[in-house]
């Protein structure tokens, strides 16, 4: 077991009672509690994720450890100072201050102009997936075409390749695809496989994977946390309580041998209620704290629980490797705010004013939280976007956990973008749900 995490039980007296009750849930498990204690048994996988969550949910105090190293804060030309100090072997990285402002500016949108479009070439049926390749190409995954059209940077269309069925390169479901090293992978888990191909669509081959994972768009997918190594979902091997999900790496000639298990916690904070007896309705908490988490490189997941600004590595035996953290202020919720997120749950009380409610009310949180979301660039970079009273903003770092900049971050799609090193793509759905695929490019000033 990992020494810190004795030691945060020893300086802040805390016990933590983990037991998943079920797939992004948290608590006691299926027998009831007594004397306030989860009398079902704690698995070793389990309290290693509830130990992530106590380092994620508090601040450590470091003159209460016994074996505390410091390096003097690093302050850049740009006004941004990195403190790094160890405790008991896990790294912390404090970043204050103002990074350099980068732009993002977008140079091309790939999508129908108008109605009319039926059928052209920039219609997309679902797009599942984004990519950049080589060669200034754009990847499109269409999940309910099974195709991959490839666009330039400019948004001209250069070819499609892919279809239906169950041969050499087609799909029974066009998932996700990334490129890594050499060639294009392309995800099909209904299948269990990742076909290959080359830049211009050749076929290469195919590798066997467990099967039988589905979902929407965004949820089963690569993740890219390298120039050649990325993560698909699947079924975990070994499922722990709520931990039924793992990561597997792969490169461009095979998996890599690292295997990252989702940690249980919150994906959304949500208030049930139950306005009869044979239906159930659900909403969002505004503003409520949520846990977000993906692998990075390296074999480590990047896990953070948004309403405090700290991002917690944890390696593939669950052990905490190394805390970024980022002082910033926190943000009030006005009123009018929190009036518009609560105003379907408020609709449905006025129709249905005796129904029961889990909580029995929102609770309203006192400031906003600081995360939205954590995305990995290609080249390994930590984008952390956060929230801010003027427009969301991303947040860069490098490996080490030093912030690199702050620029604007344009708005989140259904899909995570596609970060590259001089270009981002990400997704949008305008008018009559027609999706469009934007280009931007990275401006970093001089």
């Amino acid at each position: 077991m990992n020494e810190t995490v004795r030691w945060i039980y020893d300086c802040i007296s805390l016990i933590v009672p983990f037991r998943a009750r079920g797939p992004g849930r948290w608590g006691c498990g299926p027998r009831r509690r007594r004397g306030g204690r989860c009398r079902t048994p704690v698995t070793k996988s389990a309290r290693k994720a509830g130990f992530v969550l106590v380092i994620l949910a508090s601040t450590l105090p470091t003159a209460c450890s016994p074996d505390t190293h410091s390096a003097p804060g690093d302050p850049s030309p740009d006004g941004v100072t990195t403190t790094i100090d160890t405790v008991d072997g896990v790294v912390h990285v404090a970043n204050t201050g103002d990074p350099p402002q980068w732009q993002l500016t977008r140079i091309a949108s790939i999508g129908p102009k108008s109605l009319t479009d039926d059928g052209s070439l920039d219609e997309f049926g679902r797009v599942y997936d984004l990519a950049l390749g080589p060669d200034q190409s754009v990847y499109v995954a269409d999940g309910l075409n099974n195709e991959i059209r490839v666009f330039g940077l400019d948004g001209s269309h250069r070819f499609t390749f892919g279809r239906s069925g169950e041969g050499p390169g087609e799909f029974a479901r066009a998932y996700s695809v990334v490129w890594l090293g050499d060639r294009l992978l392309a995800l099909d888990t209904e299948q269990g496989r990742i076909s290959e191909f080359t830049a211009e669509g050749e076929y290469l081959g195919q590798r066997r994977i467990r099967g039988g994972m589905s979902g929407g768009e965004g949820w089963v997918r690569f993740w890219r946390v390298d120039t050649d190594e990325a993560y698909y979902l699947t079924r975990a091997l070994a499922p722990a309580p709520g931990r039924w999900s793992e990561f597997v790496g792969v490169d461009s000639r095979g998996e890599t041998g690292d295997t990252l298990l989702q940690l249980a916690g919150p994906s959304a904070a949500t208030i049930t209620c139950e306005p009869s007896s044979d239906r159930s309705s659900f909403f969002g908490i505004p503003f409520g704290a949520k846990l977000v988490q993906r692998p990075g490189p390296g074999g480590v997941m990047y896990s953070a629980l948004t309403d405090a600004y700290r991002i917690a590595l944890t390696s593939t035996t669950d052990d905490t490797v190394r805390v970024i953290e980022r002082s910033l202020p926190a943000e009030p919720i006005s009123d009018e705010e929190w009036d518009d997120g609560n105003a379907r749950y408020r609709a449905l009380r006025d129709t249905f004013p005796l129904m029961r409610c889990d909580p029995a009310r929102p609770p309203r949180p006192g400031a906003k939280p600081f995360i939205e979301e954590i995305d990995i660039a290609s080249d390994g970079t930590l984008w952390v976007e956060v929230i801010r009273e003027g427009g969301n903003r991303w947040e860069v770092f490098d490996s080490d956990g030093r912030l690199l900049a702050n620029l604007p971050a344009p708005p989140r799609g259904h899909l995570p973008p596609a970060i590259g090193t001089d270009h981002v793509l990400t997704v949008r759905r305008g008018d009559f749900d027609l999706e469009h695929v934007d280009v931007w490019r990275i401006d970093r000033g001089s």
